[in-house]
């Protein structure tokens, strides 16, 4: 005998109540046939796989669907590859819905929806003045069902959107819906068919709260794209970005303000700073490079005296080990008695920052607030700082030099003028 559990599909050669893989409670199921039917049935030829040469491959030369959103486009590598599986992510409430009808309203397309009834979807599309006659909707859930009518759709319809691939079940796979093994099976199948089919098919996800794609990170492997909306839902900027693309570069990224009809395409570098660019005791600008394109954003650090045993370190849109790790320098080439003082870090505009380019900024502020004095006017700092307090250059920083002197920017601090923190320190 042997035990399968219907949610994640752990074995077993005995029953146990809670599935150690999982957690679940009593959802182990007796499967007496299954060692018989994975060896296969008896006396059943063993057939070869069929190899063939690479050169012999016609290459595929189909290009690219555009979406008409150039942010969007940009991230995927310049549109939607035929046949591709795209995987996009984010809070609740962020605006992934609102992206993709937006994103793909000059396409004819299937929406697949067991989060939103057809008039709730009918009253966003409204809202957001997309051209109905080119969605189509369905409520049916059952994956097989969903396969085998894309069959007879597939040449009326050039993409699928399937919000939310967690309520999508498998007539095949015992077990709940958006369960780890429903989800594994119905990724697959989707797969499969995008690939047989060539029509692209993207599929909305949920996330846990923890951060991650909710369901098994092979659910990530699966798809050729992993699209991720972040930012802050009380602020109106949302960033995209691909931390996966098989067919496109996973530097680049998008930006999209939220307005009332919808998200709004984000050209402007300065976006996230204010107009006047003027810098008080703890702020400071910094110039990063996103993809292939310098952006400038504010960081703003407020140091205090503290009352506690260990100093508190509160850290919003930067890496909190990386904050941790540049205060170290800070103390250890400047003397500053840092582990006084309480430090709260944030970077305006709801945003996250993962270049190293934005070290120097964040040094800047610090010092300017631990002294209290406002950095100079219409300043901007560029840089990585290592260990050993040296300022290295970053990444595509001449291209960013070039576009702040283009902005306004009169004294730029980077790594072609300052070699170490402690010059840097004497200089601000």
């Amino acid at each position: 005998m042997f035990y399968i559990c219907s949610n994640c599909g752990f074995g077993s050669g005995s029953w146990i109540g809670k599935c150690p893989d999982c957690g679940k409670w009593n959802t182990l199921k007796e499967k007496p046939d299954f060692a018989k039917a994975s060896s296969g049935k008896k006396g059943e030829a063993v057939k070869k796989i069929t190899i063939t040469s690479l050169s012999k491959i016609k290459s595929s030369t189909k290009s690219r669907l555009s979406t008409g959103i150039f942010e969007f486009d940009r991230v995927l590598g310049g549109g939607v590859v035929p046949g591709e599986v795209i995987l996009l992510t984010g809070q609740p409430g962020i605006g992934k819905s609102t992206l993709v009808l937006q994103a793909f309203q000059k396409l004819r397309v299937l929406y697949i929806s067991g989060e939103e009834s057809a008039e709730q979807v009918k009253n966003r599309a409204e809202r957001l003045s997309i051209n109905l006659d080119n969605l189509s909707f369905s409520a049916d859930l059952q994956i097989e069902s969903i396969i085998q009518s894309l069959e007879e759709l597939k040449n009326e319809i050039e993409i699928v959107i399937i919000d939310s691939v967690q309520t999508i079940y498998s007539k095949d796979i015992e077990g709940p819906v958006a369960g780890i093994s429903q989800l594994k099976e119905v990724t697959k199948k989707i797969v499969n068919f995008a690939k047989q089919s060539n029509l692209p098919i993207l599929l909305i996800g949920h996330i846990n709260k923890e951060g991650d794609v909710a369901g098994p990170k092979t659910l990530e492997h699966f798809v050729d794209c992993v699209l991720e909306i972040e930012g802050e839902k009380i602020s109106n900027f949302r960033l995209l970005r691909a931390s996966k693309n098989r067919f496109g570069s996973t530097d680049e990224i998008g930006i999209f303000e939220m307005k009332q009809k919808g998200l709004s395409e984000v050209k402007n570098p300065l976006v996230f700073l204010e107009t006047d660019k003027k810098l008080e005791p703890g702020k400071a600008i910094v110039g990063v490079a996103e993809g292939k394109r310098p952006f400038f954003f504010e960081i703003q650090t407020l140091c205090v005296p503290t009352s506690l045993m260990n100093p508190r370190r509160v850290v919003k849109g930067l890496d909190f080990n990386k904050v941790q790790l540049l205060l170290a320098v800070i103390r250890k080439n400047l003397n500053l008695p840092l582990d006084r003082f309480d430090v709260f870090v944030n970077v305006v505009g709801g945003v996250s920052i993962k270049s190293t380019g934005a070290d120097l900024g964040f040094i800047a502020s610090l010092i300017s607030s631990f002294k209290n004095i406002a950095l100079p006017a219409n300043s901007l700092f560029v840089g990585e700082v290592g260990l050993l307090g040296e300022i290295r250059s970053s990444f595509l920083e001449e291209k960013i030099i070039e576009e702040s002197k283009r902005l306004g920017f009169k004294k730029i601090y980077s790594s072609k003028l300052i070699k170490n923190v402690k010059d840097f320190a004497k200089q601000i």
